[in-house]
């Protein structure tokens, strides 16, 4: 099967940086599906959704990405994260109680956290 150099990285350090089969986002105007030989497009990442990149020979990679930028080019897709968490570094517990609280708060700091609390219980694959 053919594969593409995916990279994924937030301001603060690199996340994964390998070859993929497929990068699934949501963008500010839907839904993305990136497979290699994709057409060239650069898209706002949607707050409160994921990244998952499905990898050659290992399992998907799911990321609760917090704001940024998917850009899609001929030497590949890069992910450029403000914030970016990994699935095996979220603690669900945590998420949900963020969750709770932000739901109770209607300032723009609260949904910001709960945008932040979905991504990250989506990412670990808990229902939302």
């Amino acid at each position: 099967m053919a594969t593409m150099h995916v990279e994924l990285v937030s301001v603060e350090r690199p996340i994964w940086s390998g070859e993929a089969n497929a990068v699934f986002a949501r963008t500010m105007v839907g839904e993305l599906g990136i497979l290699p030989g994709h057409a060239p497009l650069l898209g706002a990442l949607e707050p409160g959704w994921i990244v998952r990149i499905e990898r050659e020979a290992e399992p998907e990679l799911r990321v609760a990405v917090h704001g940024g930028f998917l850009s899609v080019r001929k030497e590949g897709v890069s992910v450029l994260a403000e914030l970016a968490e990994a699935a095996d570094d979220i603690d669900v517990a945590r998420a949900r109680e963020s969750l709770h609280r932000a739901e109770q708060d209607s300032s723009p700091e609260g949904k910001a956290a709960r945008s932040r609390a979905l991504a990250r219980l989506r990412a670990a694959g808990e229902s939302v």
